[in-house]
């Protein structure tokens, strides 16, 4: 029986990955590992091979899956096989368990599987059923680990080259990626971090005390290669009953009832509380009843840092949640700079940026909340700003003239590749969100910034609609002291705020 462990009580995994169509293949056709604790669920096998792929799980017993996931290693971890994904960080309500998290990371710990090859071929099959290494070994397999890695080092041809020492604090390892069949030099990585998940009250999504969101800063490695990465971000919530034991149930419990062995939890339950044998039914789903819930995120890259800042600390500010009042957004959240309070040094950068769409409708069936795109301007669309405020308290943007954010700030990069912006240029492009860059064309000398002076054009909509809906930004240093800041087009009283503060030391 091999032993299968299931995170206990509320645990939070952060995770990343750039590609996902092989763990969908051998989800689909790989078997389902044995020894899973199903209790009742009655799992389907209509995967055409006569038996449960790693598609049906206790929580997804009909095999429903969401572009290329694999629910059953979804609903596990650590899971037992090769992944795409790399671990960020674990934060789990017992920190007694990340000694053994951190340990069985697929980050740092290899994961086998079978490889079999096409009969009469040297080829490799794309995919096995067998999920252990006996099943593996006596269907003529080769049970064969594959290795986690940062990216691939192509330039270290042998495995000699490719071990020798350390580069800029990383270790090299000779191995086999995912997916592939020959060793090769590979950038191995860390294991995650692991620590306390943050409080957050019971059925209220989100916030912590205090009436901040619920979050965890991420320092993105730094890539040797310095090669622009594409990625997705995977955070998955799991949540664990006391009412069986985590650890220690497994198949062996699973309901049979022609061997008469009940599962622990049963669907909807009867129980009796002895007042005259009246029964209760319970509200259990025994599908859902310890069970892993999962958010992915859309693509976006990392890209190498400016020439010349590959040493200070580069705090992102961005913006969360999406277009609609409170119930249409329901379970995301309104428009809001994140973070809200950010707290820098004087040798501390800023890159400040967001992403937009011109095509949020929130129609029907609207998801978990209604239907609806409630807000400001032309339906469907996202358009953010920045304007310097006196304090969080007043929502009337300062005029230029009395603000101190934009002569506190130096702008270290700008992605319209403009140098020496003075400060009201700065402020004139963020307000605009990217659709002014400069106030005359003497400071904004050249073609690609002609169609952006300010004046030119039929000129800016007062709601940002003729603004780009995403802002790739700047980075900055800014000057001690406190900046406060609004969008003037999302922030409604009594509806939204969306405001922010900066404070440097």
């Amino acid at each position: 029986m091999e032993k299968i462990l299931q995170p206990r009580g509320r645990t939070l995994f952060i995770d990343l990955s750039s590609k996902n169509f092989l763990l969908k293949r051998t989800s689909v056709k790989g078997k389902l590992f044995p020894g899973l604790f199903t209790a009742d669920q009655k799992l389907q096998t209509n995967n055409g091979l006569g038996y449960s792929g790693a598609i049906y799980t206790r929580q997804n017993p009909n095999g429903n899956r969401r572009g290329y996931e694999c629910p059953e290693e979804r609903d596990y971890y650590p899971y037992w096989h090769p992944t795409p994904w790399k671990d960020i960080a674990i934060l789990p309500v017992n920190t007694s368990l990340c000694e053994y998290y951190q340990k069985e990371s697929f980050n740092v710990a290899p994961r086998h599987e079978c490889v079999e090859i096409y009969v009469g071929t040297t080829t490799v099959r794309h995919w096995s059923r067998y999920s252990n290494e006996e099943d593996c070994a006596a269907n003529g397999g080769q049970w064969t680990p594959f290795y986690n890695y940062l990216e691939k080092a192509p330039s270290y041809k042998t495995e000699s080259a490719c071990v020798s020492g350390n580069r800029n604090g990383y270790k090299y390892i000779w191995a086999r990626p995912l997916g592939e069949n020959v060793q090769q030099c590979l950038v191995a990585l860390e294991a995650p971090e692991c620590k306390a998940a943050p409080w957050t009250r019971s059925n209220h999504l989100g916030n912590t005390k205090g009436g901040l969101a619920s979050n965890y800063t991420w320092t993105i490695p730094f890539i040797p290669s310095a090669d622009t990465k594409q990625c997705v971000l995977r955070i998955r919530y799991n949540i664990s009953t006391d009412d069986y034991d985590p650890f220690l149930t497994d198949s062996r419990v699973n309901n049979n009832i022609q061997e008469g062995i009940m599962s622990p939890v049963q669907q909807n339950p009867l129980v009796d509380i002895g007042a005259a044998n009246i029964p209760l039914q319970l509200a259990i789903n025994t599908a859902q009843f310890g069970r892993t819930f999962q958010d992915r995120s859309h693509t976006f890259t990392v890209r190498p840092r400016p020439s010349g800042q590959e040493k200070p600390r580069i705090f992102n500010l961005n913006v969360r949640g999406k277009r609609g009042n409170i119930v249409q957004v329901y379970p995301a959240v309104e428009y809001d700079f994140i973070p809200n309070d950010l707290h820098l040094k004087t040798s501390d950068r800023v890159h400040i940026q967001w992403t937009g769409s011109n095509t949020h409708k929130n129609g029907a069936p609207g998801g978990d909340g209604a239907t609806g795109d409630a807000g400001e301007g032309t339906s469907g669309t996202d358009r953010h700003n920045i304007v310097q405020i006196n304090n969080l308290l007043e929502n009337f943007p300062v005029p230029y003239e009395n603000s101190t954010m934009w002569e506190s700030a130096e702008v270290v990069w700008i992605y319209n590749g403009l140098n020496n912006i003075s400060p009201k240029n700065l402020a004139l492009n963020m307000a605009s969100s990217g659709y002014y860059r400069c106030f005359t064309a003497a400071e904004c000398p050249g073609a690609q910034h002609a169609d952006y002076i300010y004046g030119s054009g039929l000129g800016m909509s007062s709601t940002l609609g003729s603004s780009p809906a995403s802002y790739e930004g700047a980075l900055l240093k800014f000057k001690s002291g406190t900046y406060f800041y609004t969008c003037t087009r999302n922030n409604n009283f009594t509806n939204r705020s969306q405001k922010g503060a900066i404070y440097v030391d």
